[in-house]
Parts: structure tokens; sequence; C-alpha cells
């Protein structure tokens, strides 16, 4: 069955892009400390994220710091995390109902392949809207950290890199949409089922028809 297996594997890169955007999303990753200017201190390196930001010393010690208030945050930052929340959220919604509606499960029971097929393919949009729902974040995040960079009104201790974190992202955001599309795609309404026939090699013999005619007086 090519599309059961077209459906399995759009459910696993969907999963996996979740997982890895789950990673992401509690990772401190997301900007990094530019070594720019003059003067190059490599003696602490900053790491920025979503939730919490990490002081990392050239000893090998990691001290990490939530932020103190959600409100204090740039717009930037709450939208990125409000987007990424959401996104996740999908993701767990479209996986159980991507579950339900495959066709190696059995929890709507036998007979429901239309209700199956349906339940999948509104999988895969929800798992396609979320990877599109969590790039934005990612991209936003990006292009701060590129404009920042390369503004000479920023001072060079303030500039920050593309963490790690944004690169894993944008392969999750990957993963999500072509999974999704996947799904979508190997969920296709079943057709007509074929009857089947037995004997001649499955050749159909068709009994002969007999007609009687009658006389009328």
């Amino acid at each position: 069955m090519a599309s059961t297996g077209l459906q399995l594997l759009g459910l696993l890169l969907a999963v996996i892009g979740w997982v890895c955007g789950a990673l992401v999303c509690a990772s401190p990753l997301w900007r990094v400390s530019a070594f720019a200017g003059g003067e190059i201190v490599i003696a602490q390196v900053l790491w920025e994220g979503l939730w919490m930001t990490c002081l990392s010393q050239s000893t090998g010690q990691i001290q990490c710091k939530t932020y103190d208030s959600t409100l204090a945050l740039p717009i930037s930052a709450q939208v990125s995390r409000t987007l990424s929340v959401l996104s996740l959220l999908l993701c767990l919604l479209a996986l159980l109902l991507g579950v339900a509606g495959a066709k190696c499960t059995k929890c709507l029971g036998e007979g429901a392949y239309s209700s199956k097929a349906r339940l999948a393919r509104v999988a895969g949009v929800l798992f396609f809207f979320s990877g599109l729902l969590y790039l934005v974040p990612i991209c936003w995040t990006a292009y701060a950290v590129v404009r920042d960079f390369y503004d000479p009104k920023v001072a060079a201790p303030l500039k920050r890199e593309l963490g790690p974190a944004l690169y894993l992202g944008w392969g999750a955001g990957v993963l999500l949409l072509v999974g999704g599309a996947l799904l979508n795609a190997g969920s296709s309404p079943p057709g007509v089922r074929a009857t089947p026939t037995f004997g001649g090699g499955g050749r159909s013999n068709p009994l002969p028809v007999v007609v009687e005619e009658k006389e009328y007086v």
C-alpha cells in the first residue's frame, strides 16, 4: 500500500519536526554574543533564548537565569513565545488526529474508512499550518539579529549572532511542512472496492441469459 507508506512517512517526519521544535523552543541558543569590534573578549559568551539567558565562561561554568518579567520583554520576544507554544500545541492536536486517522490503526473501528481519511487530512493540514506558524518567530529573530549586527548605531557589546537553535528551528519547520504535505497526500478518500471473482484465472464467466418466448392467443 503506497498510500499507507506515504501516510506513515509524513506522520513520522511531522513527529520528528515537532520534537525538534520543542527542543528549540526550550533552548537558550537562539542568539549568541558576537565577537565584533576592536576588542574581542572570549572569557564569557552570552546565550539568549525565549525563556532564559545563559552565561558561559571559559572555565566551563554555565549560569542560566530565566527572565524576571514576561511583560518587560520586547514585543518580538512575547510574540515569538506565543507563536512557538501555539504551534507546538497544534502539532499535539494534529498528532492525535493523525494517529486516529492512520490506515494502520483501528481507533475508529473497521469500516470507518471515510472518517479516518478525513481525520488524517485534517491532521496533515494542521501539521503544515504549524510549520508555517513555527517558522515565523525563527525568521523574525534571524532578521532582527542580522539587522542589528550590521547596524552601526548598535554598540559592539550588544551585537548578536545567529545561534544554533535557529538552524535547528528551520529544520523543524521544514519537517513539519513536508510531513503535513505527505500525510495529506497519503490520506486520499477510499475508492470503490473491487468485488472478488472466482475461477477462470480471475476472469468472469457470465451466465447465459435464457429468454423464454410466450405465445399469446
